[in-house]
């Protein structure tokens, strides 16, 4: 019985040991720290695919906005590669060991853009109503002030929250149905079912998550002024809603 601690820490030592990633064969071990500490690297496979998904953005513009109706079916299928692969990035970073700041950076923007552009563009040829569209810009602008209030604490940003993140991706999921319902008269019933019922689930799990990091962000506000460490904070790095800390990007 007196040798059991022992036991339970070597083995839970050895489970650690084998859970993390191992390298390709014929290449040395990589420590726990080499593989959480993101690279200064720019070209990247990950980093590559980001860029992608940003030059998507102007592209669905371009082909919803000044081509219009005719173009619909090509910003669809834009729409729906660069909204749902939000995945591959954070994925490919983690499989190829290939973390970098710059990707950190570049996967929440992306994800923004998608999402700050569709709405935009989808108000003006009213594909959803405007109150939809001003439900979740108030939600940015609010989470925005938390965040900008925080930083005179030497906080970055929080950690993300996978409530969050699922309800990016229900939102950039909605969208690309909501277009298909808009703009194929034999999807209309369906599509817009489905469409709708995605897209006021992500409203709300949008409106949780951004509850969330209301409470985190005063939490760690009220700590910094008890410990009198105004301006002073520790940087947390991190990017709301991103997913990058979780997937290890």
């Amino acid at each position: 019985m007196a040798r059991r601690p022992a036991q339970d820490t070597r083995a839970q030592r050895s489970r650690e040991a084998s859970s993390r990633p191992q390298p390709p064969a014929g290449q040395p071990p990589v420590s726990a720290e080499q593989v959480a500490a993101p690279s200064n690297r720019v070209l990247t496979v990950p980093n590559l695919i980001s860029f992608a998904r940003l030059l998507g953005v102007p592209l669905f513009l371009f082909l919803f906005l000044f081509l219009g109706p005719r173009a619909d079916v090509a910003a669809i299928v834009v729409l729906a590669v660069g909204g749902t692969s939000d995945w591959v990035d954070g994925y490919a970073a983690r499989r190829l060991q290939q973390v970098s700041r710059l990707g950190e950076l570049l996967d929440p923007l992306a994800d923004r853009l998608y999402i700050l552009a569709t709405l935009v563009a989808f108000t003006v040829r009213e594909v959803v109503p405007w109150w939809f569209t001003a439900a979740l810009l108030l939600r940015e602008l609010v989470v925005a002030a938390a965040l900008a209030g925080l930083r005179r604490y030497g906080y970055l940003g929080l950690p993300v929250h996978y409530l969050g993140k699922t309800a990016t991706f229900v939102l950039l999921f909605a969208f690309p149905v909501l277009l298909l319902a808009h703009s194929v008269a034999a999807t209309e019933d369906v599509a817009g079912a489905i469409g709708w019922a995605l897209a006021w689930w992500g409203l709300v799990l949008y409106w949780a998550a951004g509850a969330l990091y209301l409470v985190q962000a005063a939490t760690l506000a009220r700590a910094a002024r008890q410990g009198g460490t105004a301006g002073a904070g520790p940087a947390q790095p991190g990017v709301l809603d991103s997913g990058r800390e979780e997937v290890g990007r």
